[in-house]
């Protein structure tokens, strides 16, 4: 159920940036004031991978906006829970953030940690990003189909980004949905799992297409469905896992969080300057070229969104027999 309102939520939020794009004056506007003149971008992922190049790829144009230089970190390790445990101990001053996605709830809810998902606070939504399903482009699998057979009477090993994430979960859910039994092989990061796919150890792996970009480009990998309710407009020959006869559609959000406590005049300033960052032209081409879709929810909406997500995925977890209740 979330899904279908997570995804009507996108193509509402699509329509509205183009409204905001279209309201912009040609002239440049003032930069929002902060009260910090560095910001750090915490990801779990190592680089290359999909929350790295997500932030590494804002952050040129966020600068035009806010009034600060943004810098990238990387804390990777424990799916995510290395970087929580970093954020905990962060001032709530709006000096540093995470970049949020699905795992760091799945970490949360399949570990026992000093610092979960409850110790940072949600600051803003972004995007939704469309979950794929790809190969290496020499590999004998044409359609997501082809790894389901051989998965039922070969070994078969599949990738995923690490433990704790969407990938990891989405994979599982496969597994039971289709009832084969492939080795689930996870990393730090979708750059490590990509060199395993392109290497033959992985017959597939889950990622986004902005972190298989230049991949796609060079032709060295193929796409074989989208886990979304629709084709991409960038893979129009991709089908989708539903279209191909597997009930699986997934949704996956990027985001921010701060630690908790975050104060009233930094959420005000990022519900501001998410919305014109989205309508930036230039930025625009880039996160669509990527595959992103435009998925703003302010402060106070991410907060509830978060909590609402979380105690859905703690039921899944259960129902596919990766935690107990």
């Amino acid at each position: 159920m979330l899904d279908r309102k997570f995804a009507a939520r996108a193509a509402f939020a699509s329509v509205l940036t183009f409204g905001i794009a279209a309201a912009l004056p040609a002239v440049a506007q003032d930069k929002i004031a902060y009260p910090h003149k560095v910001v750090t971008l915490v990801t779990h992922s190592s680089a290359g991978g999909g929350s790295d190049v997500f932030l590494r790829d804002m952050t040129g144009y966020l600068k035009k906006i806010i009034d600060a230089d943004f810098v990238v970190e990387n804390v990777s390790g424990g799916s995510g829970a290395k970087a929580m445990a970093h954020m905990a101990k962060q001032k709530p001053d709006g000096s540093v953030f995470y970049a949020t996605t699905p795992t760091y709830i799945y970490t949360s809810h399949m570990s026992d940690l000093d610092a979960n998902y409850t110790a940072l606070e949600p600051l803003v939504n972004v995007f939704y990003d469309p979950e794929v399903v790809y190969t290496r482009a020499d590999a004998p699998f044409k359609t997501l189909q082809d790894v389901i057979t051989k998965a039922k009477s070969e070994r078969s090993a599949w990738g995923a980004a690490n433990p704790g994430s969407l990938e990891r979960i989405t994979l599982e859910k496969l597994k039971k949905l289709t009832g084969v039994n492939a080795a689930i092989v996870t990393s730090e990061g979708g750059g490590e799992t990509m060199v395993n796919v392109l290497n033959g150890t992985l017959d597939i792996a889950i990622g986004e297409l902005q972190e298989l970009r230049s991949q796609l480009e060079g032709k060295q990998v193929r796409v074989l469905a989208v886990l979304g309710d629709s084709p991409l407009p960038q893979l129009p020959d991709v089908p989708t896992a539903k279209a191909g006869g597997i009930d699986l559609v997934v949704q996956k959000f990027r985001g921010l969080a701060g630690p908790k406590g975050l104060p009233d005049d930094v959420t005000k300033v990022w519900d501001e300057a998410i919305p014109r960052l989205l309508a930036d032209p230039e930025y625009k081409a880039k996160y669509e070229a990527a595959g992103l879709v435009p998925a703003f929810m302010p402060h106070a909406e991410a907060v509830t969104f978060t909590t609402n997500f979380a105690d859905e995925q703690k039921a899944i977890l259960t129902e596919v027999g990766i935690t107990k209740k």
